[in-house]
C-alpha cells in the first residue's frame, strides 16, 4: 500500500511507525518544512500540504490510501469548521480519483445521549458541542466522496485518546485541584496504541464496515478514573466542583453515555491491549517516567 497520512500528531505518528514497520511506503502532511525535516528522519515521506490554504500547498500524492487525522490548532487562527470540514473537502477534491479508501478519524462526542445509557453505531447522533456537530458534518463529506468516487470511507468515532504523554488532568490531579464536573458522569476511553491498531486495520482489512466505535471496553465513571490516576500518581484522592454556567466544562456536562466497541472487536480487532484503565493508566504513566 501506499498511504497518505493527513495530520501526524498524536494518532497519525503512530499509525504511521505502524505502517512502516510493516514495510508500507507512507507520506505524511505538515505544514513545516522544519517538521518535513522531522518526519524524514522518522523514515515517512513528507508532504508540505495546509488543507485550509490550497494555493499554497503541494498536490496530494498519488496513493492507494487515505488516514485522514487532523489536529486543532487554535494558535493557527482557523475556526475548527474550517479546519475538519472545509479543510476536508479540499482534500478530498484534490485525492486522484479511485482512491480506493478513506479513513477518517472522528469523534464519539457526536454521540450527546445524557442518560448513562449504551449507545453504538446505530444509535442517533445528537451532538451538544462544537466538537460534535463538526465531527457529525465532516463524516457526511467522507460518505459524499465515498458515493461520487467510488471509493471506500471509513468513519472512525475516537473516544477520548490517552496514553504516554497524555493522560487527562494528570497535572491538576498532582497539584491537588478540584476537578470540575460531576463525578458520576462517564468517561469513555481509548489506549493511544489500541487506537492506532483499529486505524491500521481500518485502512487494511479488504471489508471494512463504514463506521466503527473506537473505545476500550469498559466506561468509566469520572471518580474512578481521577481516582485511579491519583493513586497510581500518589497523589491526592480528587474532589469535584460543578462547572460554572455557560463555561466550556459546563457544555460538557450534557453528555453522559456509555459506547460499545462489539462493532469494532468483530471488525477490526479482536483484542485489546489495554481493555480497560486498569491496565492502561500505569503502562502510561510508567512509560512516561
Amino acid at each position: 500500500m501506499k498511504i497518505l497520512i493527513v495530520g501526524c500528531g498524536y494518532l497519525g505518528m503512530r499509525v504511521g511507525r505502524l505502517l512502516i514497520d510493516r514495510g508500507e511506503r507512507v507520506f505524511a502532511t505538515t505544514r513545516s518544512a522544519e517538521r518535513a525535516v522531522e518526519l524524514e528522519g522518522a523514515g515517512f515521506e513528507p508532504v508540505v500540504l495546509d488543507v485550509t490554504r490550497p494555493e499554497t500547498s503541494a498536490s496530494p500524492p498519488d496513493v492507494s490510501h487515505v488516514m485522514h487525522c487532523v489536529g486543532f490548532d487554535r494558535a493557527a487562527g482557523r475556526s475548527l469548521r474550517e479546519v475538519r470540514v472545509d479543510g476536508l473537502k479540499r482534500l478530498c477534491s484534490r485525492l486522484v480519483v479511485g482512491s480506493p479508501r478513506l479513513v477518517y478519524a472522528s469523534t464519539t462526542g457526536v454521540y450527546g445521549q445524557d442518560d448513562g445509557g449504551w449507545v453504538d453505531e446505530t444509535s442517533p447522533c445528537v451532538p451538544t458541542n462544537e466538537s460534535g456537530r463538526v465531527g457529525l458534518e465532516a463524516e457526511d463529506v467522507v460518505r459524499d466522496f465515498a458515493a461520487t468516487t467510488g471509493a471506500t470511507g471509513v468513519v472512525l468515532r475516537f473516544a477520548g485518546l490517552y496514553g504516554p504523554g497524555r493522560v487527562v488532568r494528570r497535572g491538576a490531579i498532582e497539584r491537588g485541584e478540584a476537578i470540575v464536573g460531576e463525578p458520576s458522569k462517564y468517561l469513555n476511553l481509548i489506549h493511544i496504541d489500541d487506537a492506532a491498531r483499529a486505524a491500521v486495520a481500518a485502512l487494511s482489512e479488504p471489508n471494512p464496515s463504514a463506521l466503527y466505535n473506537v473505545c476500550d471496553d469498559r466506561p468509566v465513571s469520572r471518580k474512578e478514573y481521577y481516582t485511579t490516576v491519583a493513586r497510581l500518581l500518589a497523589a491526592p484522592a480528587p474532589t469535584f466542583v460543578a462547572p460554572t454556567p455557560g463555561s466550556p466544562e459546563a457544555a460538557r456536562e450534557g453528555s453522559h453515555k456509555r459506547v460499545s466497541n462489539r462493532l469494532m472487536k468483530a471488525g477490526l480487532l479482536a483484542e485489546l491491549r489495554y481493555p480497560d484503565i486498569d491496565a492502561g493508566l500505569p503502562a502510561s504513566l510508567g512509560e512516561d517516567r
